[in-house]
């Protein structure tokens, strides 16, 4: 086996590559940018090499560097992880002709699928059905309209060379075609260094459903079954599940057998995932095939035990597979949520910065239930705006859907992310929304759930006596601590006042204090007006950032975040603040005045860090409702601002090139 591997990438992928080899007992050399000296990846490394500045496009995107990393530290292999080099046939062939190893298909087979036009012209001459398109090049915005005409909208625009959701479109009529194709071609050469873009029919209420391949050099390939990931946004997944609730085992045997037959036609060699849009009627098309480790794929890897990292490092070294088609099974149930720098109260602008507090939940394998988080980060670590947003992935798995959904959606309630905004709010949403939960997916969920962004909730009742108990019995413990604190005047005798007021926003919620003295660990009986009784346990103490415990016959994990006179508290995807007050406060504090927000509506304010690509408009230029009014630039997405109404631009605040933080003005209006 290896005795030295290098990994070219960053972040949880990294992490993920070196836990694995560690286990084989393979030394890893990271490498790292200017941004990423202090990253955890370098940290877990047993070696780490720099490899130039911040932005990707000349570190970790420079062939040359690697390879040189790997003469400097006599790495026999690389693994590229997902992105930067992973589909780059070049990559292999250079490191080929230097002696070193590629932890990957082989590069006929990646020239072959990782280009979305070839690949489908591949599949088609293998009899793989295909979404119907048009496979050449595009080479103006107008011969792209000719051809959407043609094939009947809608369309989707892709780049040829994508991923992650980047450079690709869902047009609808002509004038969206032309702005789809300038965006798509501008995105796809910022991010992959390749601006071609191609059209196909965009199939309406598709499900996405890929299936897991692993080949070795021995002319061996199989399929360890599917994974939904039709819950995306942006074209960007968001959750993924295994198996798919859509399919039964016929449908997955031939998917599985179709996506086997393209990876034995060229030869594939290592993990690969062939992609499927689905019908809500179990038919299937072919999509594209990505010859690489997927970021979903953990999985895969709890519903069949196999570690796929392990697997391509084996097929690399030249290992046969160890198991057969017949060995597979599927077992259980996974559910992976993954964890963004963004803000979904803001329609999920990235968000950038340190991470001032990050306290995930504790990966367990305990019973029926097993809780695992892929990350690259550690309390402290930076979100850089040069690359992916992501924070973690949060997987879990169980014997059911129902159970491994309940799973996360409980170890969600235990992320506790300071410093940026994060989407774990939208994600413990989306785990208690019914349609999730029932199965009925599509492509489209989110637009189709949200389609005026994310908001979140509003407690029902259920909520507010939950989180009215949690508040209370915080609140009775501090006070009863600051009761008895030396030196008080007049500590209080006698007994705990039994009635209070909990004020969760602008919600007075009367609560007593049935039985039980305030103290830690808690254990006190609590009813809210006539209701029921509740017997609320915990062994939170002050200072503690999450309460866990039990309130009622719910098991309860909540997020608490002192605030002057209260606390913000965050469970399942409720964030409300909470006062706990006596009834007399209480009366007089709903007669205390609001203050509201400054007015905002005359000015266009940048929604994310990022950078002003261009301008549209002019100081006195008239402008209507709809039109483009600037391009920013984060995280290598460019996001058209338009106007929400008619207005006239007053004045115009920043210039193409600038670098604005969240809220800049960007231009005023009147």
């Amino acid at each position: 086996m290896f005795k030295k591997i290098l990994v070219a990438n960053r972040g949880e992928i990294a992490c993920r590559v070196i836990k694995t080899a560690k286990r084989m007992g393979i030394q890893t050399v990271a490498v790292y940018s200017d941004a990423d000296q202090d990253a955890l990846h370098v940290e877990m490394a047993d070696e780490a090499v720099h490899i130039g500045p911040a932005a990707a496009a000349s570190s970790y995107l420079i062939a040359e560097k690697i390879i040189a990393a790997c003469k400097e530290t006599g790495a026999e292999a690389v693994h590229p992880g997902y992105g930067f080099l992973s589909e780059r046939a070049s990559f292999p062939k250079a490191l080929a002709a230097e002696g070193i190893v590629w932890i990957g298909p082989n590069p006929r087979a990646i020239e072959a699928m990782g280009d979305k036009i070839e690949s489908k012209k591949f599949a088609n001459e293998a009899k793989v059905s295909t979404v119907p398109g048009h496979l050449g090049v595009i080479e103006t915005p107008d011969q792209a309209v000719e051809i959407a005409e043609d094939i009947g909208y809608p369309v989707m625009i892709k780049a040829s060379a994508g991923g992650g959701g980047k450079g690709m479109r869902i047009a609808w009529n002509a004038d969206e075609v032309r702005d789809g194709y300038t965006r798509s071609k501008s995105e796809a050469a910022s991010s992959f260094g390749d601006d071609r873009v191609f059209i196909e029919k965009f199939i309406e209420n598709p499900r996405h459903i890929e299936i897991q391949v692993l080949g070795d050099k021995h002319g061996n390939a199989i399929y360890l079954g599917e994974r939904e990931c039709s819950i995306q946004r942006r074209n960007q997944k968001v959750i993924e599940e295994a198996p798919s609730p859509l399919l039964d085992e016929d449908t997955r045997r031939k998917m599985g057998e179709q996506a086997v037959a393209l990876a034995k036609a060229v030869d594939y060699d290592s993990a690969g995932t062939v992609e499927f849009v689905a019908g809500q009627d179990k038919s299937f098309f072919f999509l594209e095939m990505n010859t690489r480790l997927q970021v979903e794929h953990p999985v895969t890897e709890l519903i069949t035990g196999v570690d796929l990292v392990e697997q391509m490092i084996r097929v690399a070294y030249g290992e046969k597979l160890q198991m057969t088609q017949a060995d597979v099974k599927l077992n259980g149930w996974s559910v992976e949520s993954r964890i963004y720098a963004e803000d979904p109260y803001r329609n999920f602008l990235p968000s950038i910065g340190r991470l001032v507090r990050y306290q995930p939940p504790e990966e367990m394998a305990s019973g029926d239930v097993t809780i695992r988080n892929d990350t690259g980060v550690v309390e402290g670590s930076e979100i850089s705006m040069f690359y992916d947003p992501m924070i973690s992935k949060l997987i879990t798995h169980a014997p059911t859907r129902e159970a491994a959904i309940e799973a996360m959606s409980q170890a969600l309630d235990g992320y506790y992310v300071d410093g940026i905004q994060h989407n774990v709010p939208f994600l413990t949403a989306l785990m208690n929304h019914p349609r999730w939960r029932s199965g009925e997916l599509s492509t489209s969920f989110i637009a189709d759930e949200y389609p005026d962004g994310f908001l979140p909730p509003e407690p029902d009742a259920g909520a507010h006596a939950t989180l009215a108990a949690v508040a209370l019995s915080m609140g009775a413990i501090e006070r009863e601590r600051l009761d008895h604190l030396p030196g008080r005047l007049r500590a209080h005798g006698g007994d705990i006042r039994e009635d209070w007021v909990v004020k969760l926003d602008k919600s007075y919620v009367p609560i007593r204090l049935a039985a039980g003295y305030p103290g830690t660990p808690i254990e006190i009986d609590v009813a809210l007006g006539d209701g029921p009784i509740l017997n609320v346990e915990s062994d939170w103490a002050p200072g503690d950032s999450l309460w866990t415990g039990k309130v009622g016959d719910d098991n309860v994990t909540v997020q608490v975040r002192p605030l002057t006179g209260g606390y913000r508290l965050d469970w399942q995807g409720y964030s409300v603040v909470a006062k706990v007050m006596t009834p007399r406060i209480a009366e007089l504090d709903q007669l205390m005045p609001e203050k509201l927000p400054p007015d905002t509506s005359k000015m266009l304010l940048c929604p994310m860090p990022g950078l002003v690509v261009s301008i549209a408009v002019e100081e006195g230029q008239e402008i209507k409702a709809g039109e483009q009014l600037a391009v920013v630039e984060a995280m290598k997405m460019e996001n058209v601002l338009r106007a929400d109404r008619d207005c006239t631009v007053s004045a115009i605040k920043a210039a193409p090139g600038d670098s604005l933080a969240v809220d800049a003005v960007i231009m005023e209006f009147s």
